[in-house]
């Protein structure tokens, strides 16, 4: 018979330790809990003769619990450490950020092809007949933590490259709304992540050298088109009606973000129409 025993008090992490032995229904298992001096235990017995089955089972089964109930907790520890001059909002951001990174399934594959928490699981089982969950993690899961401290990073540069845009997007909102318009109405024609601008006698709106150098183009690149959201912020017209030939993206939520109630959506006017011929002309040719 091998055995192996692992201790923690946390009640959450017990619970979910005995539910998960009776889903995974293993077979030759006979497991308990039990409390020993400080810790309570989760005692797993195994009667059969597989004793790399067995390991596996013990690798997943921990490795679960470790994401489980680990992974968000050393993240905080590590914003908190690291970037202790962020509030407490900004932080919750950050935090935010990474959960959405780990809950991805390009960020689990990670994790299991990189094996950077089953490596020490595995080697640890080989050499012991129990384990203290948060000894076992904050002391021996160093290529884990620092894998985490490197998903900090990433979403802290993520969450800066946000707020630097939405400090940006207040700016030019207030800009627009302290100046008159210059224009009545301006459409603006997006085909597959290009624009072009016409006046009210739907004649083409030119985009002059002058315009490339004005001082509207924020350092910020939102997308191909920062040049016709710098022509609409010199223009400055009343009303923008865009014709969404392809599909709305980041450029068109700019827009929609900047000059709000300015804006509306177009996609079946004879413009629209138009240009959708145009499109279907060109892939037949």
């Amino acid at each position: 018979m091998k055995s192996f025993c692992i201790k923690t008090n946390n009640t959450d992490i017990l619970d979910y330790l005995l539910e998960r032995i009776e889903e995974l229904d293993f077979e030759d298992l006979v497991y308990s809990k039990k409390q020993y001096k400080i810790y309570q235990n989760i005692m797993v017995h195994y009667l059969g003769e597989s004793q790399k089955e067995f390991n596996q089972f013990l690798c997943n089964l921990v490795e679960e619990v470790i994401i489980e109930f680990y992974e968000e907790k050393i993240m905080k520890q590590l914003i908190n450490y690291n970037y202790f001059y962020f509030d407490e909002y900004e932080k919750t951001k950050i935090l935010d950020n990474c959960l959405q990174m780990t809950d991805t399934e390009e960020y689990r594959e990670c994790i299991q092809e990189n094996k950077v928490i089953q490596k020490e699981i595995e080697k640890y089982i080989l050499e012991n007949k129990s384990v203290i969950l948060d000894g076992f993690v904050y002391f021996r899961l160093q290529e884990y933590t620092k894998f985490i401290d490197k998903l900090v990073d990433d979403s802290v540069n993520q969450f800066v490259i946000e707020k630097e845009y939405t400090e940006f997007i207040s700016l030019l909102r207030i800009y627009v709304e302290s100046r008159q318009p210059e224009y009545k109405m301006l459409h603006l024609i997006y085909n597959h992540g290009e624009s072009i601008l016409l006046d009210e006698e739907k004649n083409v709106v030119s985009v002059s050298d002058n315009i490339y150098n004005a001082k509207y183009l924020s350092d910020i690149s939102f997308s191909s088109n920062d040049y016709a959201l710098n022509t609409l912020l010199t223009l400055l017209p009343k009303k923008i009606e865009i014709h969404l030939i392809d599909k709305e993206d980041e450029f068109i939520n700019t827009l929609k973000l900047i000059f709000e109630d300015r804006i509306s959506i177009c996609k079946e006017c004879n413009i629209c129409k138009t240009y959708r011929l145009l499109n279907s002309a060109k892939i037949i040719h």
